[in-house]
């Protein structure tokens, strides 16, 4: 099925959030990179949790009996979304941060002093950091260059893998600039030196289909609070891969996958809300099976969401004084998030006037703070990042493009 302003329109009360307003204005949730509104069932189930499932798992008791079935339902639910053969290839924990600084502890404890990490500057900093920590054990990590068009350069790419690199850190999609990055051609490079390849696909999973079996990738993470539910990190393994490393764990714990990564008691909650977002993406495609539906259903919201965030920005570049950064949609695929700079004028102060007319956008660096210091941002207080999730409208582009149009000629 196609999914267009008519299943937006459904779609928008669906989420509570939606009835808000501001000063008299209903808001507009323009905020989809930083975190995405929920559905009702989403909220139904995190209550329901706590009603009729709260209790620690594997237990013999019933409540017991049944949160434990709630956790498996929910990774194999994460497999169907993402393409994974099955349920014990997914991790959770608090976030993709966590999960990705204990995949990289994991990782370097296999790693020799002189072996190599490969990481971009278009990344968010959750897929920096924890490995930039690994030199402090005489690690070496190398940047692929950011072109000043907002596209990594592929010949920096190429010269910065080599016979040393053992493990390769890239973001499928940039959620300050919208830029979505080849993974297959990266996937080549890896294979052709032994090296893993992990990827942040954060951003990337909010918008587009995933299949991590054909991508061929190592690791993959996400956070389902990007894709309508609640704030819970996600990790992919290869199967059999994470039981090859030697992550953080207790020794009373699970010492296989997928729980060999997980520590602590999970948030059973919020893993019932990662299930039903799921199944309300699911709700929009079709298919004989979960996966062909939900395939079928991120494929149509790809488009609409694609749409929408062409149309404002070919709206808003044409807007004197205004300057798009990132790739345009001529380079695609390209995620719906697009980031502006008006004048010399202050993104924060731009978005606390838009805030006031209900126009929920963010400000600033959005934690890919490497991205504006690549661009020369920083001083001037970063970019104004809209981003199109599946129950934003054309009439609120429309506002929110008259809005800007009047910052820009200083009407404010």
């Amino acid at each position: 099925m196609a999914y267009t302003e008519i299943e937006s329109l459904k779609a928008c009360t669906d989420f509570p959030a939606l009835t808000r307003s501001i000063n008299g204005h209903p808001v507009a949730f323009l905020d989809g990179p930083g975190g995405t509104q929920v559905p009702e069932s989403v909220l139904s189930a995190i209550r329901d949790s706590y009603i009729e499932r709260n209790a620690n798992f594997d237990g013999c008791f019933q409540t017991s009996v049944d949160v434990t079935a709630a956790v498996a339902a929910a990774r194999t639910a994460v497999a169907d979304f993402i393409g994974a053969d099955s349920g014990a290839d997914i991790s959770f924990g608090a976030n993709m941060t966590t999960l990705n600084f204990a995949l990289s502890r994991a990782l370097g404890r296999g790693m020799n002093p002189g072996d190599e990490v490969v990481i971009t500057q278009l990344d968010h900093e959750a897929n920096r950091g924890p490995w930039l920590n690994l030199t402090e054990q005489g690690l070496v990590v190398r940047e692929v260059r950011l072109n000043r068009d907002g596209r990594l350069d592929l010949n920096s790419l190429i010269d910065n893998i080599n016979a040393r690199t053992r493990i390769v850190a890239l973001g499928m999609a940039s959620n300050s600039i919208g830029t979505v990055t080849a993974v297959n051609q990266v996937r080549t490079l890896c294979t052709d030196v032994g090296a893993y390849l992990v990827v942040d696909a954060v951003h990337y999973a909010a918008h587009f289909p995933l299949d991590v079996l054909a991508l061929g990738v190592d690791f993959l993470l996400c956070s389902a609070y990007k894709f309508y539910g609640p704030h819970v990190g996600i990790l992919y393994s290869r199967s059999g891969l994470l039981n090859q490393i030697e992550p953080d764990y207790l020794r009373t714990q699970k010492a296989i996958a997928p729980y060999r990564i997980e520590t602590g008691t999970l948030n059973h909650a919020a893993l019932s809300g990662v299930t039903a977002a799921i199944e309300y993406i699911e709700k929009w495609g079709f298919g004989k099976s979960r996966r062909e539906r939900l395939v079928s259903s991120m494929d149509a919201l790809h488009h609409y969401e694609t749409d929408l965030a062409q149309y404002y920005y070919n709206s808003v570049k044409d807007i004197s004084g205004v300057n798009v950064w990132g790739p345009g949609f001529d380079a695609s695929p390209r995620a719906p998030t697009v980031s502006i700079t008006i004048n010399d004028q202050d993104p924060e102060q731009i978005a606390q006037t838009l805030a006031r007319s209900g126009l929920q956008v963010w400000h600033g660096h959005f934690y890919a703070i490497k991205v504006l210091e690549v661009l020369g941002l920083v001083d001037r207080g970063g970019l104004l990042r809209v981003g199109i999730s599946m129950y934003n409208t054309r009439r609120e582009i429309d506002r929110l493009l008259e809005k800007i149009e009047a910052i820009a000629r200083k009407l404010y």
